[in-house]
């Protein structure tokens, strides 16, 4: 058992006749081969359906799982409320993945309707279109089955690679037949009236993105050109990535069922079947569950608040923890300002909560309370365990007061953490993250992060950090 089948979709709603009217028509062989996939799900006696959306719940750096007890949706905002969509969560296959997620050090966030109050739009408990239109034509083809419905995030594509790996693991911890399908349009921009506008480029990012499907090149879409995805203006690779991760180390058949591009939007339909082990495709590295370092012997060298922020948590499992006094701290860290606790896992996040400005009169009481709020209560994490402790690394960054930004070539992702704002909501980035190297994509993140649409005005400011470690 274990994930049995893969597949790509498109999701364009005009396919659905209720929306499209005759112009669904014209989405033909999408929509046979759409039924042709799910004739193949019914056949491989798949018990569970994992659809990865790029429009669902979407974070900068984790994977949004949603865990409603039922996964609803329609497709009203589309003129055709009399589509409804009401199947089982399989919230037991969604809580593994999580589990397993905290393996290979890949964050998730467990999107209730409370998180949803807390995320905002970035946050979604309805189903949205990149699952309900395909959903559509596998359910025409017999396919009701429980779901679970993932997002996806900004990480590197190695990392969202192993969410693949991760689903593949889950299912078979489980002994569940998983299907893990990708929902995903190629480029918006194949001709002068397309969605996105045209550029030359989106029918050259399609032909190759097809071309590597065909031949089941995964090296090839793990390292397909960053300008070249930009230039066409797609949804789909991501997914795709984050799907062909339950393929690595295995053999498998790739077939490209369908490819048109009716309406200046590209749409293939693939389907991939998973064989035997094969050392050679293995492009992940296998989680470091037996590589605990000695913490004991790293910690001589830890500076004064990275020593406070592992005592604080180790003390959360002691019955009588020790206090720390503030007016024995050097006198830097009497003074209030911002900071974030990051615990780290064999060199994996394990959770990071910060605040951008102080809420505490003094670094010390900032670090005490971030610290714990990063141990037990970051949502993309369960709560650290007393088995884990010797092998958690702390490091804390103490930030700068903020400073607007009227003038964005003043920014540098490298230097500046940034804060943007608008209506009440914020999102916040770091400096110098791995995978964010223009001032374009920190801002893009942090519009994310406060569920913001891309191009929504935002205020800027910026913040430098000293970090310890």
């Amino acid at each position: 058992m274990g994930v049995v089948l893969c597949g790509i979709v498109p999701h364009p709603p005009v396919m659905v006749p209720e929306v499209g009217g005759p112009r669904a028509a014209e989405t033909a062989a999408s929509q046979e081969a759409l039924l042709e996939l799910g004739r193949r799900i019914t056949a491989v006696g798949a018990e569970t359906l994992v659809l990865i959306t790029p429009h669902g719940s979407v974070f900068g750096d984790a994977v949004g799982l949603c865990f409603t007890l039922r996964l609803r949706g329609d497709l009203a905002h589309f003129g055709a409320p009399e589509v409804v969509f009401d199947l089982p969560n399989d919230l037991e296959l969604a809580a593994a993945i999580r589990a397993k997620s905290e393996v290979f050090g890949l964050a998730t966030v467990a999107v209730d309707e409370k998180a949803a109050r807390i995320y905002g739009r970035q946050a979604a408990t309805v189903l949205d279109h990149g699952v309900t239109a395909p959903l559509y034509w596998l359910r025409r083809a017999g396919v009701e089955l429980p779901m679970v419905a993932a997002g996806i995030c900004y990480l590197p594509r190695t990392r969202l690679y192993l969410f693949g790996r991760v689903v593949r693991d889950a299912a078979e911890a489980l002994n569940r037949k998983v299907v893990l399908v990708a929902s995903g349009d190629l480029s918006h921009r194949l001709t002068p009236d397309a969605p996105a506008g045209y550029s030359p480029r989106g029918r050259e990012f399609d032909a190759l993105v097809v071309d590597l499907l065909r031949k089941g090149d995964v090296r090839g879409m793990l390292t397909l050109d960053e300008n070249l995805a930009e230039e066409a203006g797609e949804c789909g690779l991501r997914p795709i990535i984050m799907m062909l991760g339950a393929l690595d180390g295995l053999d498998f058949r790739p077939e490209v069922l369908s490819y048109e591009a009716p309406f200046g939007v590209g749409y293939t339909v693939a389907v991939f079947t998973p064989g035997e082990p094969h050392a050679g495709r293995s492009k992940s590295g296998e989680p470091q569950e037996n590589h605990a370092r000695d913490g004991k012997d790293s910690r001589a060298g830890e500076s004064y608040l990275v020593r406070l922020a592992r005592e604080r948590v180790e003390s959360l499992f002691r019955r009588n923890p020790d206090r720390p006094v503030v007016g024995d701290a050097p006198p830097e860290f009497r003074r209030p300002a911002g900071c974030f606790v990051s615990i780290k896992k064999h060199g994996r996040l394990r959770g990071c909560i910060g605040t951008i400005e102080p809420t505490m009169p003094t670094v010390v009481e900032e670090v005490l309370q971030n610290a714990v709020a990063a141990a037990r209560h970051d949502p993309r994490f369960p709560p650290v365990r007393r088995d884990e402790l010797d092998e958690l690394e702390y490091t804390v960054d103490v930030l700068s007061p903020l400073e607007p930004v009227d003038d964005l070539s003043t920014l540098d992702p490298k230097k500046y953490g940034v804060l943007v704002t608008h209506d009440g909501r914020s999102g916040v980035l770091l400096p110098d993250l791995e995978g964010v190297d223009t001032v374009e994509k920190q801002l893009a993140i942090c519009r994310e992060k406060a569920g913001l649409p891309p191009d929504a005005p935002v205020t800027v400011y910026r913040f430098t950090v000293t970090r310890y470690t």
